[in-house]
């Protein structure tokens, strides 16, 4: 423990801009990934076409090792850092484009069908009804590629990328406590941007999509599991008819 605080007081400039190069490349990869898998998600579920295709290309971007991407990106690339980025926007776009299509498809029918009867043309449809029911499942897939690209983002360290793989992955020079030390960070960091975007995520859902705290108390329990809150005696009084007037 002594080590590790040894090292937060002597590295704390050194800590501070490997913290920013780690946010700037993990900004860059979300930035394209979104760019690329949101429009295609939302188009996709829109249409309700082409599902299987673009669930199938997500499963095999989520199959491949960003590690084994960043060694053919040797080959192809050399020593870049173009090559973290390829590895982490692959990894970024499963969750964002599989969240945001099975989000918009599937929309109530229903509530489509209502809009459609109002007037309502394909644009205003996306924008005004199925876009605002869908956000808590599209955050959802958003909040899970950021966590996994700046865990994954360390891998930069090995392609001159910079950031907190350059620490975590240089333990001769900064010892066991700067691997610690920076693996720290990046837990730190992951929490407080899942935390951040979880508060983005509560103001853009529409408050008909969300229950206040204080109203989840006036369901009693045994009626959301379908028990009789009166109890059995109630439910055999209910069940056996009334004897037949003298």
């Amino acid at each position: 423990m002594s080590k590790l605080v040894h090292f937060y007081s002597h590295n704390s400039g050194l800590l501070v801009s490997k913290t920013l190069g780690h946010l700037a490349i993990c900004a860059l990869a979300m930035a394209v990934a979104l760019v690329l898998a949101l429009p295609a998600g939302v188009y996709l579920g829109h249409r309700h076409r082409g599902s299987v295709l673009a669930v199938n290309i997500a499963n095999v971007l989520r199959a491949i090792p960003s590690l084994a991407l960043i060694a053919i990106g040797f080959d192809l690339l050399g020593l870049s850092p173009v090559n973290v980025q390829v590895a982490l926007v692959a990894l970024a776009i499963p969750p964002i484009l599989t969240n945001a299509l099975t989000a918009v498809g599937n929309v109530d029918p229903d509530a489509v069908e209502s809009a459609r009867g109002m007037g309502m043309n394909e644009r205003q449809i996306l924008t005004r009804i199925e876009l605002p029911l869908s956000w808590p499942l599209i955050f959802a897939g958003i909040r899970s590629a950021s966590v996994f690209v700046i865990a994954t983002a360390t891998l930069a360290g090995l392609a001159g990328g910079g950031g907190l793989g350059n620490i975590v992955l240089n333990q001769p020079d900064y010892h066991l406590s700067g691997l610690i030390g920076a693996t720290l960070v990046i837990c730190v960091l992951a929490f407080v941007l899942d935390a951040l975007l979880a508060a983005l995520q509560r103001l853009l859902t529409p408050r008909g999509l969300s229950i206040a705290p204080q109203l989840k108390t006036l369901m009693p329990p045994t009626m959301s599991t379908g028990a009789n809150p009166l109890g059995p005696k109630a439910v055999k009084a209910a069940t056996v008819p009334p004897e037949p007037a003298p």
